[in-house]
């Protein structure tokens, strides 16, 4: 054996170990049942070879000597059924608390990836697929633990069947034991070189797999879209290429595997056939007993027919061995975003929220945002505004950490704190965010709301879907606050989704509120009413709003132009619309000569073009309008 094949069992010998030690602590828990299923393995693993010892006496005394009882002629077989009965309670016993086991390891194994997942930041999930997800974190744990524990049950009922057959042979016969060995070692030997021939092709089923999982929920999610543009065909397509391509990498591991199962059925026969061979002149010669011979042949048998089906079980385990490195990968990752040791708690907002030197980029060597700077007060407004792919985004996404700044020398501060000094959850928990697709989780209104405080009780929510204007929607419903929403809230409109977003947000009363266009997708109508929540929902709090309806922040404290990554004007509105060729001015103009072409055509909108509906009272909107809508 060279250096590379020694250097490559080494460390295949030191993953084994590795993954069992990774496993421990899921396993620690149910020891003693451990302990019990191991203990199981030894007679159901040793009854074979007591079976195959039982038939040396049955044969030389009843059938060959001819001298045996008629009592004598029937223990035997009575000793083998009853020891077969006994067995197979035994091995029920034992596949029951493999199973018992096998779930509850599985399960603390996805809870403790899923505990992980919910701490990883934005760019995790942005760099992979649901499908990915779904693998790593929930399929890969019900291999890992099935493979091992599945792995753990054979070796070792395996083991001592091994043992207790073994030491049958050499009670028979040493003659033949010595053949018999010598073609174990050899069938054996493949079986430690086929594990980096299947590696990459294991690899690469597993993503196939990965990505018929992100196909389904692509389609689950997108179906209206599937439907309008006559997608299906297409779909179908991809998802045939897809499966084309699992057939292909199947096709391949059968044929770097399959040859092995047939591999062992020969040398176990050649080594069979020899131990016939040899074990007939024995006999002849007088040195074996038929009894021993049979006893023997049957030992060895019973000793090789697993042997033959070791093909499919080895990559059994090899998936297994592989899922539970991945599993251990995720646990073991740090986030790059986290609490550093000794952070603050960030207890209230005072003074100021300042970016200071600002720059940030999604890919190292693509900058999205370059020296940003801007100082915000306690209880002011601030829009956002600008072309699309600024960065407008990127800016307010950076103050509640969904990614972290990438400059050195500067950052973002509230009252004079690096906010990359605070805890994640006291940073958070200052922070209300409602985005432009606000995700709403499959169960109740109630249910949603409350994320914003799961302690509320009812009045709370009421309170806050009041100020949200869904207070009508929710008493027109029989369910009320238990109306369901189906997942992702598909059983409400857009606007009633963001309404039950801006709920979220208020009952939460932050004192920062971070609106990512939040009415940018809505019609007008819509808009009118969501506007409206959203203007109760900014009283008395420090607001960032990105906007691209400009007719809608003309009241706030600050305007920021954005305009490549970089900020290019801030100023009031009356300030910035006395900046001869101004950006800002620019964008207004053009918005509102668009404004001036809607009025003539359709004049009932204009409330929502050139009237700004920030500081309007609740008071007056129109009753029957938001009943309308909601």
């Amino acid at each position: 054996m060279g250096i590379k094949e020694k250097l490559s069992k080494k460390i295949n010998n030191q993953q084994f170990v590795r993954n069992y030690r990774r496993m421990w602590p899921f396993v620690k828990p149910y020891w003693f049942r451990a302990l019990v299923a191991m203990l199981l393995c030894f007679p159901v693993g040793s009854m074979d070879a007591v079976v195959a010892w039982s038939l040396r006496p049955f044969l030389d005394v009843v059938l060959v000597k001819d001298t045996a009882t008629s009592a004598q002629a029937w223990w035997v077989p009575a000793f083998i059924v009853g020891l077969t009965v006994v067995q197979g309670i035994l091995t029920y016993a034992l596949t029951y608390l493999n199973t018992w086991l096998g779930v509850h390891i599985s399960n603390d194994l996805k809870q403790a990836l899923f505990n992980k997942l919910v701490t990883f930041e934005a760019a995790f999930f942005d760099a992979r697929n649901s499908g990915v997800i779904v693998q790593r974190f929930n399929n890969d744990a019900d291999m890992a633990c099935a493979g091992l524990l599945d792995n753990v049950r054979l070796f070792v009922s395996r083991f001592f069947s091994s043992v207790s057959l073994v030491f049958v042979l050499l009670y028979n016969s040493w003659q033949l034991s010595i053949i018999a060995i010598i073609i174990l070692g050899v069938t054996f030997y493949p079986v430690t070189r086929i594990r980096n021939m299947i590696k990459s092709v294991m690899r690469q089923s597993v993503n196939v797999m990965a990505k018929t999982i992100t196909m389904m929920n692509e389609t689950y999610a997108g179906n209206r879209t599937i439907t309008a543009y006559n997608y299906q065909n297409q779909q179908k397509t991809n998802f045939a290429g897809v499966m084309k391509e699992l057939f292909r990498l199947r096709i391949k591991m059968t044929q770097r595997t399959a040859w092995l199962t047939p591999m062992m059925h020969i040398t176990t026969s050649l080594g069979v056939a020899a131990a016939i061979g040899y074990g007939s002149h024995l006999i002849i010669s007088g040195d074996l007993t038929t009894g021993a011979f049979v006893s023997f042949i049957t030992a060895l048998l019973l000793l090789y027919n697993p042997l033959k089906h070791i093909g499919n079980q080895f990559n059994k385990v090899q998936f297994s061995f592989m899922a539970v490195e991945r599993c251990f990968s995720q646990l073991e990752r740090t986030p790059p975003i986290r609490d550093k040791e000794n952070a603050v708690e960030l207890k209230e907002v005072r003074d100021t929220i300042e970016f200071r030197n600002v720059d940030f980029s999604y890919k190292k060597g693509t900058p999205v945002l370059k020296k940003i700077n801007l100082n915000v007060k306690v209880g002011q407004s601030i829009a956002l505004v600008g072309n699309s792919g600024g960065g407008k985004s990127t800016i307010v996404n950076l103050i509640p950490r969904f990614y972290d700044v990438t400059t050195k020398k500067g950052g973002i501060f509230i009252d004079g704190v690096d906010i990359r000094d605070m805890t994640l959850e006291s940073l958070r928990d200052k922070m209300a965010v409602v985005f432009q697709d606000n995700f709403l989780f499959d169960g109740t209104v109630r249910d949603n709301v409350k994320i914003g405080k799961p302690d509320a009780t009812d009045e709370e929510i009421m309170t806050a879907l009041d100020m949200a204007y869904l207070t009508d929607f929710i008493k027109s419903q029989k369910d009320g606050l238990d109306t369901r929403i189906g997942e992702r809230g598909v059983l409400l409109s857009g606007g009633q989704k963001q309404r039950v977003a801006i709920a979220r947000a208020f009952i939460k009363n932050a004192p920062i509120i971070i609106l990512d266009e939040a009415t940018s997708a809505l019609d007008n109508k819509s808009e009118v009413v969501v506007q409206k929540a959203i203007e109760n929902l900014m009283k008395d709090r420090t607001v960032f709003v990105i906007a691209h309806r400009l007719s809608t922040v003309r009241n706030a404290d600050k305007i920021v132009v954005v305009n490549e990554g970089k900020i290019v004007e801030t100023g009031t509105h009356d300030e910035l619309m006395a900046i001869e060729s101004g950006v800002y001015r620019a964008l207004y103009n053009t918005q509102f000569q668009k404004g001036l072409h809607t009025l003539k055509t359709e004049p009932a909108e204009e409330s929502t073009i050139d009237k700004p509906v920030i500081k309007q009272d609740k008071s007056s909107m129109p009753t029957e309008t938001i009943q309308e809508v909601a």
